[in-house]
């Protein structure tokens, strides 16, 4: 037993934290710059301020997590962000394939205290700054409720991804709010008044079928007149979770300080929508539905934007503008809602797309007048319209490992995070944030400390793609249908379809490329030809083109519509190949044709979009002669994903032990060992409320071995899932060959292969 004398007052309890790096925030920006941080060796405070990690990801939010993706609804092919938040978002797939919030708190914080060189403070809400002088951060105070304690924390550099940027506001750095004017900065798509100032607020609600009849009694404060709500008769009973997201308020009000005003206004709509579909008479279908969870926190979209060395705008996103310290890079819609939100009689949003992934300058990572502070999350250096791309939070997370790699260089050198952009240090954070996995578009990766480049590399074999065999099914050409594939530069292979048709018929086949490398819009067209089809007929049509193709490249094999005509499908899949159809999906895009009104400064093209699996099969395919562009010299060309080529060894598909084989003139010191496998760029992995028919993606080695000179197994995984692996040896070995033996892949497609890595030093 405690007794405590009376006294005349009391401080509360505090503790005093002296690192390298703090990093305010724990939404999933914050977790991968504090996770890059620590694994450069950096002391790091991660400070957050709520119960658990992710921030709009978490389960109090339970939106998915998604980026340059954009549910595989544009034309951004492989884009899937890599590094930290690619390894998070694939091992959730893995654990959590039905997409349960509570499963993705768990591994957030799993991954986060799996690090030794980082402290967690969760509950913990960042309430003052102290600096020296005018434009330097020495500490930041928060304070805990759970704990009554006071945190002093003092760093070196501070990151702000808080998502409202409280420590850059208590620290002075500059920022805006709200929409800037078409003319700043030749915005085609600035906001009429309709579209206001912010994208507000939107709280989310689950549902469940209890399997009896529920009623439901709404709380006094739900919203009685479901018409106010302009799109109310949109609402189905099916409708839950992140579908909901319209349900959105207060872009017309300060979305930071009148918060609980619009959380409120927000549940008065959740429990009017609710109230309506109970009891409105018009859902039938709902009566054995019950409310089983509603947001207690709203999912904020927008509120402070800081200013950095840069601003990224419309401009650099529709242009895909090129930068010299692009770190990182985006491809979700320019996205927009209405200022009234729910209230709106507009459109929830407008989304406007680029043709292609674009570049993020590491410039707009950090203030442009507070010297130690890096920006993450939304709140990076952009105008208005560019934010509604790079707010997403695939998009924040992956630039926000950028921050974490920087940090380390600025203690090495002793330098501020402007210092960076001296050219050789810049050069030198790609190339870390390459080595780390971290596709940066335009870069490849160059190590000379990588002795797999000093290597002669030879394989058992290489995957030639001659031919999909044909399975099966059949597909209508009700559409317009088309092979993705890689082709060297020469003369364009001769292409053979199975055809079936129903009906006299004409089938026009169109070789169709992309105007700028690495983009996968199919907006110029090499060659047309045209093939009549007899009714009744059920055999291969070979086209050839008779284009020559300037350089390696991706081009689409086209099939436009037929009525009464059919391709025949292949069961086969290969790394860098994909099957692709014309059309929307209604997610992200309205039409299969993205048509802006005129002058608003974005592109018209059409969208070639994949099919998910387990559908989304290939056409069966043959080409003669076969492409040739999977061979073992891929794992050293700096690039570790499909982009203007496969990037990968592949091994052919009848190869019963295929296996990779490095070479040296000499014995070599060997410590560790990176490789890269295909763990499917393409597919989104959205996080929640999201199922995913696969936990591990067919194309990845599942069990490899590594054996030296004299055969001896030097290490071993058999259950693999993972895009990068580490192999450390301890004690290092010596010799002048290894193998890599990729036994089995996850899915029975042929084993592939995108980077290997070797050195001497651990």
């Amino acid at each position: 037993m405690i007794t405590v004398q009376p006294e005349e007052s009391r401080p509360l309890q505090k503790r005093s934290f002296s690192v390298d790096l703090a990093v305010i925030g724990g939404g999933l920006a914050g977790i991968c710059a504090a996770i890059t941080a620590a694994r450069e060796g950096i002391k790091v405070v991660l400070v957050q301020d709520r119960p658990v990690l992710g921030g709009n990801a978490s389960s109090e939010v339970r939106l998915w997590t998604l980026g340059a993706t954009s549910h595989m609804g544009n034309n951004n092919r492989w884009a899937r962000e890599g590094g930290v938040i690619g390894e998070i978002l694939v091992e959730n797939t893995y654990r959590n394939p039905e997409g349960n919030a509570h499963l993705f708190d768990a591994l957030l914080l799993e991954k986060v205290i799996s690090e030794p060189n980082i402290t967690l403070l969760l509950n913990a809400a960042v309430f003052e700054v102290a600096k020296d002088g005018g434009d330097t951060i020495r500490s930041v105070c928060a304070y805990c409720s759970q704990n009554e304690t006071f945190y002093d924390v003092q760093a070196a550099y501070f990151c702000d991804a808080s998502g409202d940027g409280v420590a850059g506001f208590l620290a002075g750095a500059a920022f805006r709010m709200g929409a800037e004017p078409a003319t700043e900065w030749s915005e085609g798509f600035a906001p009429c008044p309709e579209y206001g100032e912010k994208l507000g607020h939107s709280i989310f609600l689950h549902t469940r079928d209890a399997g009896r009849p529920v009623t439901f009694v709404p709380p006094s404060y739900a919203l009685q007149d479901i018409s106010v709500i302009p799109r109310h008769l949109n609402i189905t009973a099916n409708e839950a979770g992140c579908q909901f997201w319209w349900l959105e308020y207060g872009g017309r009000l300060d979305t930071i300080h009148e918060t609980e005003t619009i959380k409120w206004e927000l549940w008065k709509v959740v429990y009017g929508v609710w109230n309506y579909i109970k009891n409105s008479g018009r859902f039938p279908e709902a009566e054995n539905l019950t409310l089983d969870w509603v947001g207690s926190i709203p999912g904020k979209r927008e509120s402070r934007r800081f200013e950095g060395d840069y601003m990224i705008t419309q401009r650099d996103l529709i242009e895909q503008r090129h930068h010299e310290d692009a770190v990182s890079y985006g491809g979700w819609a320019i996205d927009l809602h209405p200022a009234d939100g729910v209230y709106s009689g507009q459109p929830g949003c407008t989304q406007w797309h680029s043709k292609g992934v674009y570049q993020v300058p590491y410039r707009c990572l950090y203030s442009r007048n507070i010297r130690n502070l890096f920006l993450a999350g939304r709140i990076i250096s952009a105008s208005h319209v560019a934010f509604g791309s790079t707010r997403v939070m695939g998009t924040c997370a992956h630039a926000a490992q950028a921050v974490g790699m920087a940090v380390g260089m600025c203690l090495k050198d002793k330098v501020m995070p402007c210092d960076l952009m001296t050219s050789g240090r810049i050069r030198l954070l790609q190339q870390r944030l390459l080595a780390m996995g971290q596709y940066i578009p335009g870069q490849a990766l160059s190590d000379p400390d990588d002795l797999a480049r000093k290597a002669l590399i030879q394989a058992s074999s290489s995957y030639e793609l001659a031919s999909l065999p044909a399975g099966d099914r059949a597909l209508p050409l009700d559409m317009a249908r088309a092979m993705l594939v890689p082709v060297a530069k020469g003369k364009m292979p001769s292409v053979t379809f199975r055809l079936n048709g129903e009906k006299d018929g004409e089938v026009e086949f169109q070789l169709r490329t992309s105007r700028r490398d690495g983009n996968f819009t199919p907006d110029v067209t090499l060659a047309s030809r045209k093939v009549g089809i007899a009714a009744g007929m059920d055999r291969g049509v070979t086209i050839d083109f008779g284009v020559e193709i300037d350089r390696a490249r991706y081009v689409f094999i086209c099939l436009m519509p037929c009525a009464g005509v059919s391709v025949r499908l292949s069961e086969a899949r290969v790394t860098g190949v994909l099957s692709l159809v014309h059309g929307a999906n209604k997610k992200v895009a309205k039409q299969a044709v993205q048509s802006p009104p005129a002058g608003i400064g974005v592109d018209t093209f059409e969208f070639w979009i994949p099919i998910r699996r387990p559908d989304g099969q290939n056409m069966a395919v043959a080409f003669d002669p076969p492409i040739r562009l999977f061979g073992p010299e891929n794992v050293v060309n700096g690039v570790a994903r499909p982009v203007s080529q496969p990037n990968a060894w592949v091994a052919a598909a009848d190869d019963k032990r295929p296996t990779l084989t490095l070479k040296w003139e000499e014995p070599r010191t060997l410590s560790r060992i990176e490789l890269s496998f295909d763990t499917d760029f393409d597919h989104a992995m959205e996080t929640v409320q999201w199922g995913h028919p696969e936990r591990v993606m067919p194309f990845c080695v599942k069990h490899y071995r590594i054996r030296d000179v004299q055969g001896r197994v030097l290490a071993e995984c058999r259950d693999n899932h993972q895009t990068r692996n580490t192999v450390r040896f301890e004690p290092p070995v010596i010799t002048d060959r290894l193998d890599i033996e990729c036994w089995e892949t996850q899915g029975g497609v042929p084993a592939a292969l995108f980077e290997v890595r070797c050195y001497t030093a651990c």
